[in-house]
């Protein structure tokens, strides 16, 4: 029998007879205003902030928004089954956690509690190039569980190499390769506070651990902090990158190979015409184009685009169990959650973390059973309407 994420809820009321209460709110989308009264200003505006005044944020909430959900009745719904068949594996649900760096700046466990969270309730775990933590550390709190490396594509190209070397050995099985950060967009909570916690060596690990970033440093990180910092910055992004170069990847990287930041559906077509096996459409949460397209209204003419050439998963906007359904609606495989799970982390460690994921896919399960399916697979337009203007 399929375990049923929903009867996390009656898990909550049970405990409430013994008197105990969920220490974190079980609506996510209150998780932010918690998280700006605990953490300081610099963190919560790095995590919560978006590029120009906010507007691809707040237009990624508008795209989910404008779909509404038609439930139907009088369908067999007792057993559900939410997992999912993503790119050669099965998850349990249709749902990973997004690559998310530093995120030391919000709980000294950083990264590792983030993904014992993941392990724990199965759902895979996107580890960012630029975290507190090495990848390898991270491989072995996470044991056989399963992980994905998020790929920041640096200019040199012996950095790249060696990451790419690393994250296979340490086991890590997909290779999501971030294309919309050839440098970072204006963001105007970070630039009035002058934060920028890479500028301090906070999420450099990877790179700092990594033997072929320091054949490149005269002197070792540890007697020259500073100039390790200095090397960092220049080689992080690279906005000379062009289609071709994908060949590159592929030659070093036997797994399947995702680009994230995919809004066009051409940019799609190009993915799959250069061999790669899926695209997450993201407008990275708003934090870098401000004026962006919804991402949630970019993701029907992606999937469109590549139909079953690739696959296609989502972020950017989700904070609720019906986003999710919507977003397989309109042609996702699967999303991935980000802010939420590092309000969870700031506010309650690990066992934050593993109550966003739970509480995201107990409302997931029961919104899909209440519009009348009980897979994943069943969700198509049909379950959707146009919200009244």
């Amino acid at each position: 029998m399929a375990k049923h994420w929903a009867d996390f809820q009656y898990e909550i009321y049970l405990n409430g007879m013994a008197g105990a209460v969920p220490r974190l709110p079980t609506d996510l989308t209150r998780l932010e205003e918690l998280a700006e009264h605990r953490l300081g200003a610099g963190p919560v505006g790095y995590v919560a902030g978006s590029a120009g005044h906010g507007s691809t944020a707040r237009a990624n909430r508008a795209a989910l928004d404008r779909h509404r959900i038609v439930p139907r009745l009088l369908r067999d719904v007792r057993e559900r089954d939410l997992s999912v068949e993503v790119l050669g594996r099965t998850l349990p649900a249709p749902l990973a956690l997004a690559p998310v760096g530093v995120l030391s700046i919000v709980h000294p466990d950083a990264e590792s509690a983030a993904a014992r969270a993941a392990a724990a309730q199965g759902v895979p775990y996107i580890l960012s190039s630029a975290s507190s933590t090495p990848m390898e550390e991270i491989a072995e709190v996470m044991g056989d569980a399963e992980r994905w490396f998020q790929l920041y594509w640096a200019k040199d190209r012996e950095v790249t190499r060696s990451f790419l070397a690393r994250a296979r050995a340490t086991g890590f099985s997909v290779l999501v390769v971030t294309l919309d950060t050839p440098m970072l967009g204006w963001r105007p909570r970070d630039l009035e506070r002058a934060y920028l916690p890479f500028l301090h060596g906070v999420g450099t690990a990877n790179y700092f651990s990594d033997p072929a970033f320091r054949a490149g440093l005269a002197k070792p990180v540890h007697e020259d902090p500073d100039a390790a910092v200095l090397h960092f910055v220049g080689m992080f992004g690279d906005p000379g990158k062009t289609w071709p170069d994908l060949a590159f990847l592929r030659e070093h990287w036997d797994g399947p190979i995702v680009l994230k930041g995919v809004l066009h559906p051409d940019d799609a077509r190009l993915a799959a015409d250069a061999g790669m096996d899926g695209v997450v459409v993201s407008n990275h949460g708003g934090r870098q184009v401000a004026g962006s397209i919804g991402a949630a209204d970019a993701l029907p003419g992606v999937a469109e685009a590549v139909g079953d050439r690739l696959t296609v998963l989502f972020d950017s906007g989700v904070r609720t169990g019906d986003d999710v359904f919507k977003a397989l609606a309109l042609g996702a495989r699967a999303v991935l959650v980000g802010r939420p799970y590092v309000y969870g982390l700031a506010l309650d460690g690990r066992a934050g973390v593993e109550h966003v994921v739970r509480s995201l896919l107990a409302e997931f399960d029961l919104t899909l059973a209440l519009s009348g399916h009980r897979t994943p697979a069943t969700v198509d337009r049909g379950c959707l309407a146009a919200a009244p203007a």
